[in-house]
């Protein structure tokens, strides 16, 4: 099939946002340029590592470059995003595969997230294939400083979820859960 690219160059927006209560909540990463708007739908953890792997690949521009590049160290005062995702929310795919890069020339990070492939194919795919094939991808480039905007609230999402059990780690429910670790008993 053929490839689908939703390119973002500095777009207005790009943010990891839920919809959902805790426990129950769905992660979608979303990219907004004016009236275009693109919401792609990932798993926890898939937001959490994109985030830390985010930063660490700033941190290890700027250590690089011995703080040449235009990446800041953390994210700068007033680049808090607190709104919620843009509505109408229109799931566009699942994320199965991720790719993180920086282009020097541009100064920019870029963010692929791909679509999902249910195949029965686990080939990995040889470096002869058409590029032009394959799964539908968001691509998104953004500056440093969007980038750690980016990390600080996608950090923040992911944070708000249920708290963890003190003893195993798994979230607690409001109406407490049954703690492995506690041999069964109701904590």
């Amino acid at each position: 099939m053929a490839r689908q690219v939703l390119l973002f160059d500095q777009p207005e927006r790009f943010v990891a946002g839920t919809v959902g209560q805790p426990g129950e909540r769905q992660f979608f990463l979303q990219a907004r340029d004016g009236a275009r708007v693109v919401s792609v739908a990932l798993e926890k953890s898939q937001v959490q590592v994109l985030a830390e792997r985010v930063d660490s690949l700033l941190d290890e521009v700027v250590r690089r470059t011995g703080g040449e590049a235009p990446v800041p160290a953390t994210a700068p005062l007033g680049s808090d995003d607190l709104d919620p995702l843009d509505q109408p929310l229109t799931e566009e795919f699942r994320v199965g595969a991720m790719a993180l890069g920086w282009n020097g020339d541009t100064e920019q990070i870029i963010i692929e997230a791909h679509e999902v492939v249910e195949d029965d194919e686990t080939e990995i795919p040889e470096l002869e294939e058409d590029p032009d094939e394959g799964p539908t991808v968001l691509r998104v480039r953004l500056t440093g400083t969007a980038a750690r905007a980016f990390v600080k609230r996608a950090l923040a999402v992911v944070s708000a979820g249920r708290p963890p059990c003190p003893f195993c780690t798994q979230p607690l429910e409001p109406s407490g859960h049954i703690c492995p670790r506690a041999n069964g008993y109701r904590r």
